[in-house]
């Protein structure tokens, strides 16, 4: 997508501090940490909203999904993490392209704005 802010950090015309990147998917720090540890994890293919998606773009999203647990270690996720998606404006979501949080550490008790 033409404006959105995942789609330019992927095409690398906006720098982030990547943390993890194959042919599905970037983990970037959140610029904005609600926990200790705060990540997103960003399909590469632009979807909006889960209803949105199409079968490929759920695969897509399922082989992200699987492939946190075997990042623990180099995200520092020790003790266990949350997994946020917000779905729309009501449920703080800022960037209309689906994202995952990822959330471990001291600050855990956030909840959406």
């Amino acid at each position: 997508m033409e404006n959105c802010l995942f789609c330019k950090i992927i095409a690398g015309e906006i720098p982030a501090q990547k943390m993890y990147e194959d042919d599905d998917m970037i983990i970037i720090k959140d610029i904005d940490p609600k926990a200790k540890n705060h990540f997103l994890c960003i399909p590469k293919t632009h979807f909006k909203l889960l209803a949105e998606m199409t079968e490929e773009q759920a695969e897509t999203l399922k082989r992200c999904l699987k492939k946190i647990p075997t990042l623990e270690k180099e995200l520092e996720l020790k003790g266990g993490y949350r997994l946020v998606i917000n779905q729309g404006d009501d449920a703080g979501q800022s960037v209309f392209h689906l994202h995952i949080h990822i959330l471990s550490g001291q600050k855990m008790g956030w909840t959406p704005a």
